[in-house]
């Protein structure tokens, strides 16, 4: 068979990572994803139903595994950890669908879009029309990968190549079910399964609010979670009315997206109730600590085409002030803080993320330029973490490209890790994979303080933060922002969680929210890069009652800065602003 084809596959199924042998959570092995519903700790995509399977129309979704075993001659255990013996196995199962479709064993890639459709495991034409779509556009683009293995791997462009779309007929799979509830883009397998608006006892209710955005509050963000659940789990939490909610859930094996709140409506999935009125949060099935495992292609190009989307839609600047990750999220108040969550974690590639959405991470500045944006290439910085492995927390974890960098209290690798006093108020910060309290990220952009050869210092949480950053192998760049700084005269400037309006602002029966500090101290002599401005605002909607819903609006100033790891605020009145 074409190799563009069993390269394309592969990359969309696991990015051509080999993952140790150890199973996805869509019960996947290995870079061609071969299937055990039965392995544990797994999710069971789909349900296999005995008529399908008797019609052949991929009821052993769940088993392809056990099938390439019979197919190839070699056992399943080495096919769940050899990644020779599994990419031959992932191209003897085309093969069996290439003939099973009556399609014939053609050298050229175009021939093989029904098999490679069938290959998806999905259950209805939309999923498997989708999957194959995005197979092909991977075949006609071309990539290139440094794999968790050490071996680069290149599949060269191939933009002439034109699928025959014929052949998926021959699947005879149902279509799915658009609801007119469903906002997705054209040509994306989206279906609507909808998170309870209901009204609970001792007037309580769930799981989200009803609004009327953009026009009742400006959407500024989109924020991007990881489920640290599987696919089925994650929509039972969902449908639970007394639960935590969010807009859509995208599922890791084949990117098949779930719409669940309307995008005027308000979820509770930031855990931040300014960031939450003002954002839509995409959860991606997935764990954080897993090494970036199955975080899929297929998912990463449904996201990016939801997330442009939505930012074409409504306004959403395509930066990462704007697309944030839930662990870029401020504790509302002082208390918060240190609960706030961590995904998606440090193995979220954000710099491939922002190339699909069409908006790549790229240096505009020069060698004087103030600030930087941190942007180490993934597949070959890989920093060192502990605690992927629960039953050993101090272990560390596999080898991996990362999109964070650790960040030192001096221009030296043995020099301990800058501290943040609200994750760790009596102690150090750590190297686990959970804890971001001395980690930048892709994207994020930063004022430089000094610099020392090899080393940047950057401010950071109210100090001098290093992180090595050779010539032959940056890991930020130039990149020009606004900045702030204390107005003279003031030794420092309370920084927020939230930016609420002054106390004038909140009408009679609503009542005003204080402005309370977090614990950091942003002391003069120091400047922090600006991602937006904004006035203050404050929706209240702690009722069922709809029609008792305010939004207050306010004319003092904010901006928010990035603080730390997490974005923060400052008030327009207790800084000076410098333009990049």
């Amino acid at each position: 068979m074409p190799e563009s084809v069993l390269l394309a596959v592969s990359y969309m199924e696991s990015r051509w990572d080999c993952n140790g042998g150890k199973p996805s959570t869509a019960a996947g092995f290995g870079p061609m994803h071969l299937t055990d519903g039965d392995a544990p700790g797994t999710s069971r995509r789909h349900p296999i139903d005995p008529s399908r399977q008797a019609a052949g129309r991929d009821g052993g979704s769940l088993h392809t595994l056990e099938r390439a075993a019979e197919l190839t001659g070699q056992s399943v255990e080495r096919l769940r950890k050899d990644p020779a013996a599994n990419i031959d196995g992932g191209a003897a199962l085309l093969a069996e669908y290439q003939r099973a479709l009556g399609a014939p064993p053609s050298a050229d890639p175009a021939e093989w879009y029904g098999a490679v459709a069938r290959y998806s495991g999905a259950t209805d034409e939309e999923t498997a029309a989708g999957f194959a779509d995005e197979v092909y556009e991977v075949i006609h683009e071309g990539a290139t990968r440094l794999i968790d293995i050490g071996t680069e791997m290149t599949l060269p462009s191939s933009p002439e190549v034109r699928p025959s779309r014929f052949w998926l007929t021959r699947l005879n799979l149902p279509h799915l079910a658009r609801s007119d509830e469903v906002e997705c883009p054209a040509g994306l397998s989206c279906e609507w399964i909808p998170a309870p608006y209901t009204e609970l006892p001792n007037g309580k209710y769930g799981n989200h609010d009803k609004a009327d955005r953009p026009i009742s509050q400006t959407i500024h963000y989109i924020v991007i979670h990881d489920t640290e659940e599987l696919y089925d789990k994650t929509l039972d939490i969902i449908r639970n009315p007394e639960g935590a909610s969010w807009h859509y859930t995208l599922r890791s094996h084949d990117g098949h997206l779930a719409q669940h709140i309307r995008t005027k409506d308000v979820a509770w999935h930031a855990r931040n109730w300014y960031i939450n009125p003002k954002a839509i949060g995409l959860e991606h099935e997935g764990f954080l600590a897993a090494g970036g495992t199955w975080y899929t292609e297929a998912m990463y190009r449904t996201s990016a085409k939801l997330v442009r989307y939505l930012a074409d839609r409504f306004g959403v600047p395509l930066d990462r002030a704007h697309i944030l990750g839930h662990d870029n999220v401020p504790g509302l108040t002082p208390d918060k803080v240190r609960s706030m969550h961590e995904d998606p974690g440090p193995y979220w590639d954000w710099a491939h993320f922002f190339d699909l959405l069409g908006a790549p991470l790229r240096p505009d500045g020069d060698a004087g330029t103030a600030t930087v944006m941190i942007l180490p290439d993934y597949d070959r910085n890989r920093p060192h973490y502990i605690g992927c492995d629960k039953a050993h927390p101090d272990a560390t974890c596999p080898a991996h490209g990362s999109a964070s960098i650790w960040l030192h209290t001096e221009p030296r690798e043995e020099s301990p890790l800058v501290k943040d006093i609200g994750k760790h108020p009596t102690g150090d910060s750590t190297f686990s994979v959970y804890d971001h309290a001395a980690r930048a990220v892709t994207g994020q952009r930063y004022v430089v303080a000094e610099r020392r050869g090899d080393w940047t210092a950057i401010w950071y949480l109210g100090q001098k933060a290093w992180f090595h950053n050779p010539d032959s192998a940056p890991v930020a760049v130039p990149s020009r922002a606004r900045m702030v700084r204390p107005r003279p005269g003031l030794d420092s400037v309370p920084l927020y969680g939230r930016a609420y309006p002054e106390a004038s602002a909140f009408p009679a029966g609503v009542e005003v929210q204080p402005l309370i500090p977090l614990q950091y101290t942003f002391p003069a002599g120091q400047s922090y890069a600006i991602g937006l401005t904004t006035t203050g605002e404050y929706y209240k909607a702690n009722t069922f009652d709809t029609t008792r819903h305010v939004v207050v609006r306010g004319a003092d100033v904010y901006h928010q800065i990035q603080f730390g790891h997490r974005v923060m605020f400052v008030r327009n009145e207790d800084v000076v602003v410098t333009e990049a």
